[in-house]
């Protein structure tokens, strides 16, 4: 039996909190930090307004709202900065342990990510592992915490509940789905967020351990 590990990627895998602030600092020095959280409650909005538009718009849009929000003058090409710095953002230090405990283990791997393909691809550079499979919200049209991702991965791989645990930070955008579909899921709450854990079949501070969680999840799915 084919079984499958999946994973959102920014914020999981690789440090989107990190990338989104030094990004913005490099405009705005000193106030990378404070945009951040500004930024973090804007993405969302921009992705379910119009679920088609493509990732580097949605950061482009995010950025000017959120210098807009806090009173900031933004010069009109540097709204583009976190879509050219994304390639370069930052590894979580045990994302390639983890995934590599994965694969010797049986494991196949697969982004769900809210991405577009040619971020994902340039991300997957970094990764250093090898992923077997790509979701992206540019193949859905449309961002999670829409079912979309999880949907088409489904039909593509013929992964069930079965043969299939996901692995993601993000509670809203990925456990909530997740749970609603039931898909045996890991949260990684790198943040220790005051989210409920009961919509996560485990949940992980990092992803030490990950290999060992994701049989475990998957043992009792079965």
């Amino acid at each position: 039996m084919i079984r499958w590990a999946t994973f959102d990627c920014f914020g999981t895998l690789v440090d989107w909190r990190h990338g989104i602030a030094t990004g913005l600092e490099l405009l705005f020095p000193g106030r990378g930090a404070q945009l951040l959280e500004v930024y973090h409650g804007i993405e969302p909005q921009v992705q379910a307004e119009v679920p088609v538009r493509r990732y580097r718009e949605v950061l482009a849009e995010s950025v000017r709202r959120t210098a807009a929000e806090a009173g900031l003058e933004l010069v009109a090409d540097d709204a583009s900065v976190l879509g050219t710095g994304l390639p370069y953002w930052p590894v979580f230090p045990d994302t390639r342990p983890a995934l590599a405990a994965l694969r010797e283990a049986g494991w196949r791997l697969a982004l769900l990510t809210n991405c577009d393909r040619d971020l994902i691809g340039e991300t997957q550079r970094r990764l250093a592992v090898p992923i077997d499979a790509v979701v992206t919200a540019e193949d859905v049209g449309e961002y999670k915490p829409g079912h979309g991702h999880f949907r088409r991965f489904a039909a593509s791989f013929d992964a069930t509940a079965g043969n299939w645990v996901h692995v993601a930070q993000s509670h809203f955008h990925d456990m909530v789905p997740a749970q609603a579909l039931g898909i045996p899921r890991v949260w990684v709450n790198r943040h220790a967020g005051p989210q409920d854990p009961a919509v996560a079949d485990a949940v992980l501070p990092d992803l030490n351990g990950l290999a060992e969680t994701v049989e475990r999840v998957h043992a009792a799915a079965r």
